[in-house]
């Protein structure tokens, strides 16, 4: 497995392990809950989890749940549940005889993933053989189709649970305390370059801002499917046995509109397909709204991770070059 450029609350490059995790303590919860063992390799892979594999069986994901937050104070448990509900999401969909849904492995009590402590939560998948692909645009029409195709029975899955959308963006309230100045004293080396940076183009991002909310308050959720979130090449696989669908972290019933956005190539291509094989016409409104959402997100929770202690390491430098280039394209 790989992973992709994602938008939970922290969407930065995994170049080193979460800090404080001993290998140890990983190795001591796989063998509690699924009774693995073997050599934990670490895979500096993707972005929001850290990964590890074990040999060629297993993929271990290790989330910081303080990353998972939504909101600066929101306790560690409600951004645990919100996740779980997407990877019990994943493994129900598994269950149900979805081929292309890479699920995790649930623990001994049945559970999608479990808490490692208090601020890290670990899950478990089958190491999945094939084809990886990076992030950024599909490089073939069979491959967006063969995509399209993974949404289309995804959102034919009626019934199937999950959390429901309700607009917010993660740390979106970091971002707005960036935009008016207030100080982190102490964050770490790139705090003071953030608020700069946003100061200086305050007006574009909050017009940015200004934007999604004027098509929140229009969007109506009078259609909802479960959605993955995220359907771009680096969370796709190619198999022996087919394509695959990974990183099922950010899934949730939401309008089509949520998957659809990210797959159609601007000729119109995928929403006819789309429609065609659903009856389902995707509108305008809502493919904007996802749009501008990607990169709203993308602002707010790499502000937010450089508003928090950090030390200037690998993750950090690169999470700030992210930032900078986002923001200054609004301009």
């Amino acid at each position: 497995m790989r992973a992709g450029r994602r938008h939970t609350a922290y969407d930065g490059p995994m170049l080193a392990p979460p800090p404080g995790l001993t290998g140890g303590a990983l190795a001591a919860a796989l063998a509690r809950h699924w009774d693995l063992g073997g050599r934990l390799e670490y895979r500096p892979l993707g972005w929001g989890s850290h990964h590890y594999g074990i040999g060629d069986r297993w993929f271990v994901t290790v989330d910081e749940l303080e990353t998972k937050r939504r909101l600066r104070h929101e306790a560690l448990d409600v951004a645990f549940d919100r996740l779980r509900a997407s990877l019990a999401a994943a493994r129900e969909l598994a269950d149900r005889g979805c081929g292309f849904v890479v699920a995790p492995v649930p623990t001994h009590d049945g559970d999608p993933v479990t808490r490692l402590d208090d601020r890290l939560a670990v899950a478990v998948y089958p190491f999945v053989r094939g084809q990886s692909f990076d992030w950024g645009d599909f490089a073939c029409a069979e491959h967006r189709r063969a995509t399209l195709a993974m949404v289309v029975a995804l959102h034919a899955t009626n019934g199937a649970a999950g959390a429901v959308e309700d607009f917010v963006v993660p740390h979106r309230d970091e971002l707005e305390a960036a935009l008016d100045r207030a100080e982190v004293p102490d964050a770490g080396p790139y705090a003071r370059a953030t608020s700069d940076l946003l100061a200086e183009h305050a007006a574009p991002v909050r017009a940015l801002l200004a934007r999604y909310d004027a098509l929140t308050a229009a969007a109506a959720l009078d259609r909802t499917v479960l959605t993955h979130g995220e359907p771009h090449p680096a969370n796709t696989m190619l198999t022996p046995d087919g394509w695959r669908l990974i990183d099922w972290d950010t899934a949730l019933v939401a309008p089509p509109e949520r998957d659809l956005w990210m797959l159609e190539p601007g000729d119109g291509s995928v929403l006819t397909a789309y429609a065609e094989a659903t009856g389902v016409v995707a509108r305008p409104e809502l493919l904007e709204l996802y749009r501008v959402r990607w990169t709203v997100a993308d602002i707010a929770v790499d502000t937010a991770h450089l508003r928090r202690p950090h030390t200037g390491d690998a993750n950090d430098r690169q999470t700030f070059d992210l930032l900078r280039s986002n923001v200054i394209s609004l301009t």
